[in-house]
């Protein structure tokens, strides 16, 4: 099993900064890749960026609409995903999830893949 728990969110004005932290625990060294994701209310749950925890590559959703925006990170000491998010809008308005991909196969933008989620955490922006 692999824990994870989101903490960051939080109401922030149209252009304002917001970083999301994501803390795994368990079983850790099956994390194959770690991944951010965030659903709108009303909405599917949507790719934002992962990170294949061994050598730190990291990817982000073809949407134009986080590139330059968002970045994710990793402090390995603390087992730690960020998503440092700026630039934000109101449209980034979501409950963003962090989750945990174990297979080597597969796809690391579809949620289908991955195997453990955080509860989530909220991220209001107002315009």
């Amino acid at each position: 099993q692999v824990h994870l728990v989101e903490s960051g969110g939080g109401l922030v004005q149209a252009g304002g900064s917001l970083r999301l932290s994501c803390a795994a625990a368990g079983r850790t060294f099956s994390m194959y890749i770690l991944g951010w994701f965030r659903q709108a209310p009303g909405k599917e749950r949507d790719f934002v960026a992962a990170m294949r925890w061994s050598n730190g590559n990291t990817y982000y959703g073809d949407s134009d609409s986080v590139k330059g925006r968002f970045t994710i990170s990793r402090d390995n000491a603390k087992n730690t995903v960020y998503l440092q998010m700026n630039s934000l809008r109101p449209e980034d308005t979501a409950v963003y999830y962090c989750a945990a991909k174990t297979a080597y196969t597969g796809t690391y933008f579809s949620s289908r893949e991955y195997d453990y989620w955080g509860q989530g955490t909220q991220v209001t922006v107002s315009s």
